[in-house]
């Protein structure tokens, strides 16, 4: 007796992980390491930089965002391309971006030089978002897609581990601060040019392939080798799908899920990218007489041991507790952390009671929103517009990231520490009421997700059959 027929896509659902699973998460994951990795440095940095270069506070805030004004451009245009080319067509440039600039961003002889580096770098992180987000999710069965998605963003862990463990070995050696922030920024390029030959050698997207190209007997053979041979699939034929922005945009539906995605992500990079970046000023507010070693050294302490593990719980957790439920709960512990430290008079200048709140405040921002403002957005818009809106998300989610990078030195200047936190409090609150916004993926097939998906009215489906 003949072994059920499954469409494609519910043949993908169920498809068990296999090592090449676990393979294609590490190749997207190291893009993100890499991002995590620069996202501690430039703080560590530019601390460095503004003695060198006697910089003014203003150029410290364009220097230390400027690699995130980029990556809206990066984004939108990476996803843009992702939907019309394929995943695979760009996948792996992104990489090369992001080395190459990293790399001459530690040969810059000035000021201005160096922003123009970082904002081509920030084009080629803001690239990486969409495309590695989404091929992951579309590779993923229904059962594990959240925790393969996270485990890819959760690369991050490591390069904020990573960084200042860079930082504070050079910064211990006693080597010239010149030559210190410059090998910082330069060690960036090696993990990005690592993974440019391995994203080329991943094949595309099978939903991709059979939904968009109409090249189902291709996305089945993928799907073959995918799987190790478990499924193997019957001669189909398929429709091609076509997608273009200004359809996507007009779509009421989609209007509304980038509400809350990328809505989510703009108030959540706010907070997370103001206060990691600023770390060490934020230390250096709570202890003003600790060295730059020992605040270096503190920011380690607090990635390690809150970071880290929020990390590891948010993908071990993420499909049991749901994907947008966990990002209300990350949201909600956040603006509560942030309103203790703002709210509780001397707190901020009671090192072991900021730490704590501090670090806990961490732990539930990688735990939810960190990770799952990444997440949702690569399951719940059609194939056809997938990394687009992930795209325009993650864009918008790093105009956030600039605006609180920029502004939180300025904002520290005029309301303390106390006023800024207590403003990345509302920021947080607001993010866990745009949640409700979203519709809850977490163990549904991506087409479920998406309702009214035109795709499944459009196209014949392919066909797989198991052994």
């Amino acid at each position: 007796m003949s072994a059920p027929k499954l469409t494609l896509q519910q043949a993908l659902d169920d498809a068990p992980l296999s090592l090449f699973h676990y393979k294609a998460m590490i190749t997207a994951g190291i893009g993100f390491f890499t991002d995590a990795y620069d996202l501690f440095v430039i703080g560590t940095a530019i601390t460095l930089i503004k003695e060198q270069w006697h910089l003014s506070p203003v150029q410290v805030g364009f220097l230390g965002s400027s690699t995130l004004i980029a990556t809206f451009a990066g984004a939108f245009i990476f996803g843009h391309l992702a939907d019309k080319l394929g995943r695979k067509a760009v996948y792996g440039l992104e990489a090369l971006i992001m080395a190459i600039s990293a790399f001459a961003s530690a040969l810059a002889p000035n000021f201005l030089s160096l922003v123009i580096l970082r904002i081509i770098l920030g084009f080629g992180i803001g690239g990486d978002y969409p495309v590695s987000g989404v091929i992951m999710s579309e590779y993923s069965n229904k059962a594990n897609r959240g925790r393969m998605v996270s485990l890819v963003f959760s690369m991050q862990a490591l390069g904020l581990i990573i960084g200042p463990v860079v930082a504070l070995t050079l910064l211990a050696s006693g080597i010239n601060h010149e030559l210190a922030w410059r090998i910082m920024l330069g060690i960036g390029a090696l993990p990005a040019l690592a993974i440019i030959y391995f994203r080329r050698q991943l094949p595309e997207s099978p939903r991709f392939l059979a939904s968009v190209k109409g090249k189902a007997n291709l996305a089945a053979e993928h799907m073959h080798k995918l799987s190790g041979g478990v499924i193997q699939a019957s001669t189909v034929t398929q429709r091609k799908v076509k997608h273009t922005f200004r359809a996507f945009i007009t779509k009421r539906q989609n209007l509304r899920y980038l509400l809350g995605t990328a809505g989510a992500w703009f108030l959540l990079d706010y907070a997370y990218y103001g206060n990691t970046i600023s770390t060490p000023l934020v230390l250096k507010t709570v202890a003003p007489s600790s060295a730059l070693i020992q605040s270096t050294a503190w920011s380690l302490i607090i990635f390690a041991i809150a970071a880290a593990p929020g990390y590891v719980a948010s993908f071990s957790f993420i499909d049991k507790i749901g994907h947008r439920k966990l990002q209300w709960i990350g949201f909600v512990v956040m603006g509560i952390c942030f309103s203790l430290i703002g709210l509780i008079p001397g707190l901020i200048h009671s090192v072991l009671p900021f730490l704590l709140l501090y670090g806990l405040s961490y732990f539930f921002t990688e735990f939810g929103p960190n990770v799952t403002t990444f997440v949702i957005p690569t399951e719940i818009f059609a194939v056809n517009g997938r990394t687009t809106g992930h795209g325009i998300s993650a864009g918008i989610g790093k105009i956030g990231a600039f605006i609180g990078v920029f502004a939180f030195p300025l904002l520290t200047a005029n309301l303390g520490l106390a006023g800024t936190l207590l403003l990345s409090a509302g920021f947080s609150f607001a993010g866990a009421l745009l949640t409700f916004i979203l519709p809850e993926p977490a163990r549904r097939s991506l087409e479920e997700t998406y309702e009214e998906n035109a795709l499944d009215r459009a196209s014949k489906p392919a066909y797989l059959t198991t052994k």
